[in-house]
């Protein structure tokens, strides 16, 4: 028995609301069950001082919890003074997951920056940062169209994140802060549309698998994600 009562295969409530930022291109506030996550897309005129003159766009992303996000109150990482390495290492995630998701050589030299701040975190919220981010960059790249700023549409593939892992000895779908913080095994799918992997990320956490129960997971991740692309398509719609 799952802690929330769930079926092994099923996902917590999912809801994104649109432009709740006046002043972003692309915005969404993406809510997976208790874990909250705003997303912004901000586009930029310019590159990377390495991708100039490459006749290539860029996408990256930026993540970050406030500090009441959690349980306790954190310190926020601006008074501290760095990252921590957790944090720059979700950022990369984003961005890499968000530019497999585009062709770069359409976009024209300019960067579309995906910001995503947690608002309240109940586990997964780098798979809700990344689906949610889709949304956000698909906006802003529509804004991009009905300006004229482009003339072909750069987004190749669309896609989402969710986490899947053994709990108590079984595959389950979603992991909510519970399940996260006591899996046996914890992965993180990010999943193109047509079932294709962009970036599987799996740990074991005092216990191992084998190959079918990953094939299980992998499995279960596809159901998932072919949720939250139906739950994105009604947003953008």
């Amino acid at each position: 028995m799952r802690p929330s009562g769930r079926k092994l295969d099923e996902m917590r409530n999912v809801s994104i609301e649109t432009g709740v930022n006046a002043h972003a291109e692309g915005s969404c506030l993406i809510k997976i069950g208790n874990t909250h996550v705003l997303c912004t897309a901000s586009v930029e005129e310019n590159v990377p001082p390495f991708m100039r003159k490459s006749g290539l766009g860029w996408v990256t992303g930026e993540y970050g919890m406030l500090p009441r996000s959690t349980h306790s109150r954190m310190r926020r990482e601006a008074t501290a003074g760095k990252q921590s390495g957790r944090t720059q290492e979700i950022s990369r995630l984003i961005g890499r997951s968000l530019r497999a998701a585009v062709d770069r050589s359409v976009m024209g030299e300019r960067q579309i920056t995906i910001d995503c701040d947690v608002i309240q975190a109940d586990g997964g919220t780098r798979c809700a940062a990344i689906t949610g981010g889709w949304v956000a960059l698909r906006l802003a790249v529509n804004k991009l169209l009905a300006d004229k700023m482009i003339t072909t549409d750069p987004i190749i593939h669309q896609m989402a994140a969710v986490s899947v892992g053994l709990y108590a000895g079984q595959e389950v779908l979603d992991l909510d802060y519970p399940e996260d913080s006591d899996a046996g095994v914890d992965s993180n799918v990010i999943m193109a549309d047509g079932g294709r992997l962009i970036e599987v990320q799996a740990t074991a956490e005092g216990a191992t698998f084998n190959r079918a129960q990953f094939s299980s997971l992998l499995d279960l991740a596809k159901k998932g994600i072919g949720e939250l692309i139906i739950a994105q398509n009604a947003a953008v719609a």
